[in-house]
């Protein structure tokens, strides 16, 4: 079953759950997500372990790394569309 995690970072603190599920909810995220020109970044196991966190509930320091690697790369892609 496909599961969708959104994280939410203001740049003042940790990246933040802002809203998670499986099934159709994962795919309303997704689609939201779309709809926003949000960047979506597929990680089913990154994915595992950031849906077991409470919503509101900061990223732990464990995955700092891997989600600031998704978060470059989407800035990397934004900037790409903005100078094309």
């Amino acid at each position: 079953m496909k599961k969708a995690v959104a994280l939410k970072y203001d740049y003042a603190q940790a990246p933040t759950v802002i809203a998670k599920g499986s099934g159709y909810l994962a795919e309303r995220i997704m689609e939201v997500a779309k709809e926003n020109d949000v960047v979506l970044h597929q990680s089913p196991e990154l994915v595992e372990m950031l849906s077991t966190l409470e919503l509101g509930e900061e990223i732990p320091e464990s995955l700092y790394l891997a989600v600031a690697e998704i978060i470059a790369f989407a800035h990397n892609i934004k900037n790409k569309w903005v100078l094309d």
